[in-house]
């Protein structure tokens, strides 16, 4: 079969990446986003002629048939279901667009095969119910995951809820839980690959930590070393806030660094009565700037994205809105591996 996919909510086509690593034969039919910024990202990359900026909600069974797609991959709105969100699930707007493919899927004649991420959270929402009755009513199997990457080597934690779904063929691994591995794997025996892998060379120094973060918030900050093999989830806010955004990154050794920080805290422990003088302040900071604390690139970011090299964006792009994006996309490899179990016979 030749497989004709529609990606929704494309944004800088992670889908389409992941499409292309499952090495299947076929084509993206269609790419829609509402996001403008995302679909010059994605027509930088593979062109203008699939992607289109449109609602999701002005999708029509009739135009889904003209396109012939059989292969349905998406990335919903994730923002009424996150923990620092409100969660108003369903009642949020950002809802309705998934409400409609809802009310859509079960029209679609052609459609075979179906993946949809979001994230971790969504599977005891509402909008997930509304969503497995569509697969059921449509004549769906369909089963569920939890994955992060470091389930696949990559040294990233990004937990993040899987459905995919096929009509044609159960698949050879029992439903009714929540799968928080891959059927058949093997990870405990892989070995993670280590931050340095992913190391870009020559990096700008306007990639530094600012002063006024270091002075402020390093002690919250979470730090990573060239030899580990893990980092925190990136998300759209990393750079532009401190905590819970995403990691950190030292040349030093995890010893190093302790040392020096060890250094900080006792000249915290030894003001903390007094107002700090300058003289204090600088040594603090002097001590800060021998850490070398750094952002992790964009393209750093990519790469524990699993985006291949080839990927790029617009020269026009600035690195706010690289993160932004970035944060809102997918893990290429987590989502390519779920495609060539979804396609698998």
């Amino acid at each position: 079969m030749a497989f004709r996919v529609l990606e929704l909510f494309s944004g800088i086509g992670g889908m389409h990446y992941a499409f292309k690593y499952a090495q299947l034969e076929g084509e993206i039919v269609a790419a829609l986003d509402v996001n403008t910024v995302a679909n010059a990202v994605y027509s930088h990359n593979y062109g203008s002629n699939v992607v289109k900026t449109r609602n999701i909600q002005s999708l029509s069974v009739k135009e889904v048939g003209k396109l012939r797609a059989n292969v349905l991959l998406m990335s919903p709105p994730c923002q009424p279901h996150t923990r620092q969100g409100l969660q108003r699930d369903t009642e949020d707007k950002r809802s309705d667009a998934l409400t409609h493919l809802c009310g859509l899927i079960p029209e679609c004649q052609d459609l075979r095969f179906i993946l949809m991420e979001n994230v971790k959270g969504f599977e005891s929402s509402q909008a997930r119910n509304q969503f497995i009755e569509a697969l059921e009513k449509s004549g769906f199997h369909w089963r569920e995951f939890i994955l992060t990457p470091t389930q696949f080597n990559v040294p990233n934690t990004r937990y993040r809820y899987y459905c995919i779904a096929r009509k044609d063929q159960d698949f050879p691994f029992p439903g009714g839980k929540i799968w928080e591995e891959m059927p058949g794997s093997k990870a405990q025996d892989q070995k993670l690959s280590q931050i340095s892998e992913i190391l870009e060379e020559n990096v700008s120094p306007g990639f530094l930590v600012p002063d006024d973060v270091l002075t402020k918030r390093v002690l919250v900050m979470d730090i990573i070393h060239p030899t580990q093999s893990r980092s925190m989830c990136f998300t759209k806010g990393y750079t532009h806030y401190t905590e819970g955004t995403g990691s950190a990154f030292t040349p030093l050794s995890e010893s190093e660094s302790h040392r020096i920080f060890e250094l900080v805290r006792e000249i915290d422990e030894n003001n903390q009565d007094a107002v700090k003088s300058e003289e204090v302040l600088q040594q603090r900071l002097d001590l800060l700037h021998q850490v070398k604390l750094r952002y992790f690139t964009p393209r750093e970011v990519a790469r524990l994205m699993s985006f291949p090299e080839d990927f790029d964006f617009p020269a026009e792009t600035t690195n706010r809105q690289k993160y932004r994006l970035l944060g809102n996309s997918i893990n290429v490899k987590v989502v390519g591996e779920l495609i060539k179990l979804l396609t698998d016979k």
